[in-house]
């Protein structure tokens, strides 16, 4: 619901390509919004890149093309490696270097102002080169998924070197499709073991466990995770000790500028446009911030600075708030003399089940609770006021414990 986004087609290397995409974009109604050239301006003539210029003017459509060799010409000896060829999409020299930034020039000499960039030094210099006005102000550089920027440092490293525009979606896609893959050879695994027990008939739950693994290598084969497919409460008890990484809750940490922690930004649209099938949490902090927070002594002050940036809470107290609540955890409190302690415990315990997450015996020799509402302890100041107030129940054996209850526990073993 309102979030931003936009259909990029990569992999368009010839205007002929492209002349056919657009064509077929049309007649199908589908909205483009930008084509990627991803072989190298250097392997066009002036007139082909006239052309795809010329093609994606008339359809409205942003054209990008990509500057420097690909991991194909790559001429060191990392290229050879298995490796290497993946990661190999680097300039080697510097004559590589001026060459990648004459294609630069010759690019924008013909009307295209979108260059994809593979190399983070290249990215740099054709930032200085925008920046002197060597390349006209208006020239987009899009970071590569193949530079690597898989976290918040690399983002703002990227950033700081010129990048207009880089993929927090395409990168989230990458990692997906790693772990799918890996949970694809687990599960394919543990059909060939399964299948035979499944087909006899003597073993129900291999029945029922062989039924829940198709459907896992059903969505994953189509591309998307285990957590996306809907288990009863039966299945999912089967199918728990398949152990699949992506099944697991999942949490977007979006690291923005200051600017952008309140409301986000483009990028943050993107990601929540992507994930909104998910039932994920997505969360926007700012790093930067968050460390200028922590250096800050007192709580009067951090308070202080939130207010002056229009949050109500720091960015780790929303993260710690948002594990929690993906992991389906709360906590109670334990008040001693000497100390004040925090218990996490799954939502749903029981009061007997809470003293568990203590110590066993606690469990196990439990007689009963006495416990005292949050809310009810910070507004009168003290456990003597609750008592007296009223405020303090005794609760047994089906007391289902609730989020920031103060409890003490009486047990005999």
């Amino acid at each position: 619901g309102g979030a931003q986004f936009g259909v990029e087609i990569p992999t368009v290397n010839t205007a002929a390509a492209a002349r056919a995409l657009l064509r077929e974009s049309e007649r199908l109604g589908v909205t483009v919004n930008r084509i990627d050239e991803t072989l190298g301006a250097f392997r066009h003539t002036r007139a082909e890149l006239l052309e795809y210029a010329a093609l994606c003017r008339d359809s409205g459509v942003a054209l990008t093309v990509s500057i420097g060799p690909r991991a194909a010409y790559d001429t060191s000896a990392t290229r050879l490696s298995r490796q290497g060829a993946v990661i190999g999409y680097r300039l080697r020299g510097e004559e590589q270097l001026v060459r990648a930034l004459e294609d630069a020039k010759r690019v924008c000499d013909l009307g295209i102002r979108g260059l994809l960039v593979y190399d983070e030094g290249l990215l740099w210099v054709l930032d200085e080169a925008r920046r002197a006005g060597e390349l006209p102000a208006d020239t987009v550089f899009k970071a590569s998924a193949h530079c690597g920027h898989g976290n918040g440092a690399s983002f703002r490293l990227l950033e700081r070197c010129g990048a207009d525009s880089i993929n927090p979606v395409r990168d989230k896609e990458v990692i997906d499709l790693e772990l799918q893959i890996k949970d694809l050879e687990t599960i394919e695994t543990r059909i060939s073991k399964v299948e035979k027990q499944a087909i006899s008939g003597r073993d129900a739950d291999a029945k029922k466990l062989l039924d829940v693994l198709v459907r896992y290598r059903e969505a994953l084969q189509a591309g998307r995770s285990a957590r996306t497919v809907e288990l009863t409460e039966a299945e999912a008890k089967v199918a728990h000790d398949l152990f699949l990484l992506t099944s697991k809750p999942v949490m977007y940490v979006c690291n923005v500028d200051e600017a952008s922690v309140v409301g986000g930004n483009a990028y943050v649209d993107a990601v929540r446009e992507a994930v909104r099938d998910e039932n994920a949490e997505i969360l926007v902090i700012a790093a930067q911030t968050e460390a200028e927070i922590a250096e800050l002594e007192t709580y009067e002050e951090r308070q202080m600075f939130l207010n002056d940036l229009g949050l109500q809470e720091s960015g780790v107290v929303k993260l710690i708030r948002s594990a929690y609540n993906l992991l389906n955890l709360k906590t109670f409190f334990t008040v001693g003399p000497k100390e004040v302690r925090a218990w996490t415990f799954h939502a749903g315990f029981t009061a007997p089940q809470a003293a568990g997450v203590i110590h066993s015996d606690f469990e196990r020799g439990f007689i009963r609770a006495e416990v005292i509402k949050y809310d009810d302890f910070i507004r009168l100041g003290s456990e003597t006021a609750c008592r007296e107030a009223g405020r303090l129940g005794i609760e047994g054996k089906d007391y289902v414990v609730e989020d920031g209850d103060i409890m003490h526990f009486r047990f005999n073993v």
